[in-house]
Parts: structure tokens; C-alpha cells; sequence
């Protein structure tokens, strides 16, 4: 009998976010009580340092140099690994936020009830609106946008705001009321994939009020930075902070670099208080499962599409190559197991979701597919070849991270950033031009060339053809033929290095 398997996936979470792996100034009690018998990748990294090209890479199972897809790019043209659990009997739902790009686009599912970001202007720009929208509507309500033009001193409040409706107009809580409302009628004829998208905890930073007054006596930890850091570091990083302070004409306009460390604190409290939001609907569908006899027969996933620098390095938001934006939580807890914490410390990338899940599924996992099943984790705790590396890119920047070292190449500049994480976890030393470290830049610069060009090799077949299955012509056995002999292995299983 086939499982159930629902994916949970919010937005721009950290992975110092679950107060069970030790960050005791969050709450999270449904997340706390799934961590206890959940596989728990302590050391998961995303492919990409934004949204949508992270949820290209994690649903298609390419990286963003295969796809194509950096930044906010159209995507849904490429193959995903939905439509192979649709084509083996899965019944395919997306309730929230995916980020699919066109928006309505369906990839394999049977099902989608979009939900985007919340200060998205569907109607401005003539689309029809989302789903959440509609029910503002319905109620008499509009989409809460532009209130960099509406709050008064928008730039003294860097993006924390109280939720100005009833609590259940918030689109968190939009997501999970719809996500029970969906599960309580779901007649359970076929397996299920459910992707549950929640907005939160994207930016603006604006839980209801009943959440945050949970965090009035909490103390928060404050920003981490080190001063001047910036100057020795490639230009995009200021570039990045000032872009958002002068040249934002959006509601993401914010100007972190006066913001004192109470303002990042207080801030925090806001981000924190909708991960809670969000850990009250993921018990309640928990319940719900259990209640209709779906549980004992469920995959549950949960993760981010990657995290938010919340003001460390004096920065705002993603699209750099920190820990705190690559960095996400994953956590997998296969109910029908008797389960007990598993602590994964080994490197894994949100694009091995993709062949974990076909994998659980018992679909073959598609030739072209790059990332490594965690099945044998969820079954054993441990596997025979453990990923050496993890990778993201976005734009020009291409990070390689060991456990060890991290490098971000800047395609084509003459600057870049290395940074000796045994010493310096928090990555506020650049040791790029540093000549101790010559050696290091040389063997990591080595490995990102090695895995960038048989990622391409591999995916040549898929990008000629858009086949599922294919060859390509590698060295096996004392056949070193460059014509007649092909290789029929994935892409895991070839990708170096290990």
C-alpha cells in the first residue's frame, strides 16, 4: 500500500527556528513533538538563495545552471518529479503557496489552490486573483499592500507590523483553515501527495496579535555582525542592503543598516511569532490525519525554501550565500514506523527531496534527476556515501560548502568569499585574499568546476530530448570508447565529488 506523503514547505524560515534542536526563544510545541520522532537533517542547505529558484530546483530536481531558473524566472516548462507520482496513482494537491512561475501553471498536480505572497498585486496587473484573495474579497476586505506608502514611519519599523484583520483573515491561517477544510472532505481513494505551501514567514514580518503577545517576556537573541565587516567583503553586499533602502520602490523597502540591536530584536519577535502561527495549523492537520485514520499511513515533510539574514551582517532578507539564508530546516517523520529522533549531522540539499520522496513512492527516479535518495537515513540513520559538499546558486554567485569551508564564486569577478567555518560559523572573516588559505580557494574552486561540469554532462540528455530515461557515454569497466558504449546510471549516482 502506497503512503500518503505530505510536504510542508514555508517561506524564508531559518534553521535556528524549532525550539526542540535547541533555540529556546522560539515556541513551537507541534514542531517540538514531531522533531522527538522525526529524522532530523541538522545540516540541510537549499539550492538557491531565493524563492522561486529553489522551488525550480527542489520540484524538477535540477539545479538553477540545468533549469535555467535564477531569481524569479518562468519555470513550469521544465519536467517535475509531481507529474511522475501523478502518473503512478497519486492523487496531486498543492493548497498554498509553491511559487510556480507562470502562477497557475499546474506541474503535475490534479489539484491547486494557489495562494501567493501576500503583497502580491494580482489585480493591478489584470491576473485573477488568488484564492486567499478571493476570500478577503468575499468578506468585504482588500489585499494588505503597499504599506511602505500607508504605515506611517514604514522605515522605523523594518517590516514588523501587527496583522490589521481578524486573526482568521491572515493568510497563514488562511492556508492551514483551508488545508482541514480540504483534508476533511478528501475520500481517500487514492495515495495522496499534498504540498501545503505557507506564506509566513516571508516578510512583512506581521503575525496577529495573539501570537506576539506570546513573545512580550522572551528575549530574543540579537543581530550577529562584526563592524567593517562589509568593507572586506565583494561589493554585492552592500549593494544588496542599499539597493533595498534607496532604489526599492516596493513594500520591501527597509533600511537595516540603522537598525539598532533592539529593533532587530524586536523584529525577530514578529518572525518568530508567525513561525508559531504556523506550528498551531501543522498540529491541527497532524490531529486531523489522526482522526480520519490517515496518519499511521503518512510521509511528513517539513522544510523552508531557504532563510532570512534578520539582520545579521547588517543585512536584510536572501540572495546571498550566508547560513542563515542557506541554511533550512528538514525534518522527516515516516508514521508508519515507530519513530525515535534520528540526528542526521551529514550534508543534504533540499533538491534530495525530490528522489527521497519517488523513492518512498516506488517510482523510478528520472535519469536526469540530481539529487541523492535520503531513504537510507529515514531507514538506517546513516548512508554509505554521504554528500561531501552541498551547492546553491543564484544569479552569478555559485556557493560550495563543505563541512568544513565555504566558498561563494563570483562567476567572472575578481573577488569572492571563503570563510573557515570551524573558526568562524557565523561567516564575518572573508578569507578570500588571505594567503594561508591559498590552498583551500584552489581544492574548493577545483571541486565546484568538477561538479558543475558533470552536472551539465548529465543533464545534456534531458535538455536534448526532455526524456525521462536516457544514456550518456561514460567510462566503465576497460570500455573507454567515446561512441559506442553508454552509461545508464542517474546523475547521483555519477555526480562527483563525493
Amino acid at each position: 500500500m502506497k503512503p500518503n506523503i505530505i510536504l510542508i514547505i514555508t517561506d524564508q524560515q531559518r534553521f535556528d527556528t524549532i525550539n526542540a534542536a535547541g533555540h529556546e526563544h522560539i515556541i513551537t510545541p507541534n514542531l517540538d513533538k514531531l522533531f522527538q520522532g522525526s529524522v532530523v537533517f541538522e545540516q540541510a542547505y537549499c539550492p538557491a538563495a531565493t524563492c522561486v529558484a529553489t522551488r525550480a530546483a527542489l520540484f524538477t530536481g535540477m539545479y538553477p545552471h540545468n533549469t535555467g531558473v535564477y531569481g524569479f524566472k518562468n519555470w513550469s516548462h521544465q519536467s517535475s518529479w509531481v507529474q511522475d507520482l501523478a502518473d503512478d496513482g497519486y492523487h496531486c494537491v498543492n493548497l498554498g503557496k509553491m511559487h510556480i512561475m507562470p502562477i497557475y501553471e499546474n506541474i503535475g498536480f490534479h489539484e491547486r489552490r494557489v495562494v501567493e505572497n501576500k503583497n502580491l498585486p494580482f489585480l493591478k496587473y489584470h491576473r485573477p486573483d488568488d484564492e486567499w484573495g478571493n476570500f478577503l474579497h468575499h468578506h468585504g476586505l482588500t489585499r494588505p499592500m503597499d504599506r511602505h506608502i500607508t504605515e506611517k514611519d514604514w522605515l522605523d519599523k523594518y517590516q514588523a507590523v501587527d496583522w490589521e484583520y481578524e486573526e482568521r483573515f491572515h493568510s497563514d491561517v488562511f492556508v492551514g483553515d483551508l488545508t482541514l477544510s480540504w483534508l476533511d472532505k478528501w475520500d481517500q481513494y487514492k495515495p495522496l501527495f499534498l504540498q501545503i505551501g505557507f506564506p509566513g514567514p516571508h516578510d512583512p514580518y506581521d503575525p496577529p496579535r495573539r501570537f506576539l503577545d506570546l513573545y512580550k517576556d522572551i528575549e530574543m537573541p540579537g543581530p550577529i555582525y562584526k563592524e567593517g565587516e562589509l568593507d572586506r567583503k565583494p561589493p554585492q553586499q552592500k549593494g544588496h542592503r542599499d539597493a533595498f533602502r534607496s532604489r526599492t520602490t516596493h513594500e520591501s523597502k527597509i533600511d537595516i543598516e540603522k537598525a539598532s540591536d533592539d529593533d532587530i530584536k524586536r523584529v525577530r519577535k514578529h518572525y518568530c511569532a508567525n513561525i508559531t502561527l504556523i506550528d498551531e495549523k501543522i498540529g491541527q492537520i497532524i490531529n486531523l490525519l489522526q482522526q480520519k485514520g490517515m496518519l499511521e499511513n503518512t510521509v511528513f515533510i517539513f522544510t523552508s525554501d531557504h532563510g532570512d539574514n534578520l539582520g545579521d551582517h547588517k543585512l536584510p532578507y536572501k540572495w546571498l550565500m550566508y547560513d542563515t539564508i542557506t541554511r533550512v530546516p528538514l525534518l522527516i517523520k515516516d508514521f508508519r514506523q515507530d519513530g525515535k529522533l534520528t540526528q542526521i549531522e551529514d550534508l543534504v540539499s533540499l533538491i534530495d527531496i525530490g528522489p527521497t520522496i519517488l523513492e518512498i513512492a516506488g517510482s523510478k527516479i528520472p535519469t536526469y534527476i540530481e539529487g541523492k535518495s535520503l531513504v537510507d537515513y529515514l531507514e538506517t540513520g546513516k548512508s554509505d556515501n554521504p554528500s561531501q559538499y552541498v551547492f546553491a546558486e543564484d544569479n552569478y554567485l555559485v556557493m560550495i560548502r563543505s563541512r568544513e569551508y565555504k566558498l561563494v564564486y563570483y562567476i567572472d569577478q575578481p573577488y569572492g568569499e571563503l570563510y573557515d567555518l570551524r573558526r568562524d560559523p557565523w561567516e564575518l572573516n572573508n578569507l578570500w585574499d588571505v594567503e594561508e588559505y591559498e590552498v583551500v580557494k584552489v581544492k574548493l574552486k577545483e571541486e565546484l568546476l568538477a561538479w558543475v561540469s558533470k552536472s551539465n554532462y548529465f543533464n545534456a540528455g534531458y535538455k536534448q530530448t526532455r526524456s525521462k530515461d536516457y544514456k550518456m557515454i561514460w567510462p566503465e569497466d576497460d570500455d573507454f570508447s567515446l561512441i559506442a558504449q553508454y552509461s545508464h546510471l542517474s546523475i547521483s549516482q555519477k555526480i562527483l565529488p563525493k
